[in-house]
């Protein structure tokens, strides 16, 4: 068996690929793969690694050897699943191997923004602590997490472990409705509860009905001094209405991990503020998930997918099947 990473760039250089090679005969890596050349390095592959490299009808109709995709991520969006499906190509993701990263990143964002860090270290970096009166700095109110009331969108393994943790904290967490389904759902919609909310923490995938769910609206009945933290997808909040709710004050402090799109190519409004500082802000390069374990748990789980993929390939040769 020949497998063919095309992307392994995603994974950094610091992750050891050793328990993918251990499992075929032959191993290929690839920094990043134009489109354009997607059929080339594939040619006489069995096994496809992508991240987000896309493998299309046209590529798999010229690959007649590919017999199993995995995808060293959880969304399969890259994957024409109905041609695989159709051409009984197998394709096989990973999940819940960032859970630990996420949340991590997820609180010390809530952290960070609570105590203003974003502000004070503007201040610090601008020598006001040097000219200050007292032995201190106390221009942007810090808030205590302890009896603040955290309200989650998603209650699924990220939520709920970003829920235990808030809680070890002291905070009163709450979870919404799914959005769009309000009607059946015994939780209290978004909007009943946003308007109580200290902090409130996205962790819902990108839908019709979750596609800007923070709008201006919901923003304005929110309190001036809340929190406001996207570590789902971009496109959950409206990113345009938020910054504005930050810079006049109607918003405490806004933390985000994504954007519409990615990489920023063409930049974004809140690369421009965070540039700018004095705001309560805090954007990072979609990588929560990133963290050295949660990159070597892709590999390990992809590992396994090859095993359990061969597995079932060689009881089904022993059978004739």
């Amino acid at each position: 068996m020949k497998a063919v990473l095309l992307d392994a760039a995603t994974l950094s250089d610091d992750v050891d690929l050793g328990p993918i090679a251990a499992q075929v005969e032959q191993f290929e890596q690839f920094e990043l793969t134009d489109q354009s050349a997607v059929i080339d390095r594939l040619k006489h592959a069995d096994i496809a690694l992508t991240n987000k490299v896309i493998i299309n009808a046209e590529a798999m109709a010229a690959l007649p050897d590919l017999k199993l995709i995995c995808v060293l991520a959880t969304g399969t969006n890259n994957i024409d699943m109905d041609e695989a499906k159709r051409r009984g190509i197998d394709v096989r993701n990973v999940t819940a191997y960032g859970t630990a990263s996420v949340v991590q990143h997820t609180m010390m964002m809530l952290l960070a923004l609570a105590t203003r860090l974003p502000l004070y270290q503007h201040d610090v970096a601008g020598h006001a602590w040097n000219q200050s009166p007292i032995f201190t700095l106390l221009d942007h109110r810090i808030f205590q997490l302890q009896g603040k009331h955290l309200v989650i969108v998603g209650q699924g393994e990220l939520g709920g472990s970003v829920a235990k943790i808030a809680e070890a904290f002291g905070m009163t967490v709450t979870f919404t409705a799914r959005p769009g389904n309000e009607r059946n759902d015994s939780r209290p919609a978004l909007a009943e509860v946003a308007p109580h909310a200290d902090v409130l923490s996205l962790h819902c995938p990108l839908t019709p009905e979750t596609h800007h769910l923070v709008d201006e609206a919901l923003l304005t009945s929110m309190k001036n001094d809340a929190l406001l933290i996207n570590c789902a997808r971009g496109g959950v909040i409206d990113e345009a209405a938020a910054l504005e709710a930050l810079r006049t004050g109607r918003l405490g402090g806004l933390g985000v991990d994504s954007l519409p799109q990615e990489p920023p190519r063409e930049g974004h409004i809140l690369i421009d503020a965070l540039a700018q500082g004095g705001l309560n802000l805090i954007v990072t390069p979609h990588n929560a998930w990133a963290t050295l374990e949660a990159r070597q748990k892709v590999v390990e789980l992809t590992a396994d997918n090859i095993a359990r993929f061969l597995l079932s390939n060689s009881k089904t040769a022993a059978t004739g099947g």
